[in-house]
């Protein structure tokens, strides 16, 4: 990973809690570290999958390796140097945020069921909170 982790209790800049709009809800959030696939950028929120080695990388629904099925929800961008990312693999989610950023063919209706069975639930938000 690259020197600026994701730190999900305080903004970058201070220790006040930080406003995000990709997750929907702090509890049940679980993140695990993978392996990248290539080296390649995922932006925060980029829905992913695993191919057939385990390895991470951007979900698109014609890809045949494995990684046509979303796996889990990208933590934080990553660059082409990064090796490893971290994928938050449960938890609730602003479906709005991760649908700016899905792969080819993918819709929200598409991957929602196969994700809320792996514990990562896609809502659209009632209102939007103002930025603290």
């Amino acid at each position: 990973m690259t020197a600026s982790t994701y730190n999900p209790h305080v903004s970058a800049n201070s220790d006040t809690p930080a406003v995000d709009d990709l997750i929907g809800s702090w509890i049940g959030l679980i993140g695990q570290k993978f392996t990248m696939a290539n080296a390649t950028v995922i932006d925060r929120g980029t829905v992913v999958g695993l191919n057939g080695s385990s390895e991470a990388l951007k979900s698109l629904s014609a890809a045949g390796d494995g990684s046509q099925t979303p796996f889990g929800i990208c933590a934080q961008t990553t660059t082409a140097t990064d090796t490893e990312v971290l994928v938050f693999v449960h938890g609730s989610f602003n479906a709005r945020e991760v649908e700016r950023h899905l792969g080819t063919a993918h819709t929200i209706a598409s991957i929602r069921e196969g994700l809320r069975a792996k514990g990562i639930y896609l809502e659209w938000p009632v209102r939007r909170y103002p930025d603290v």
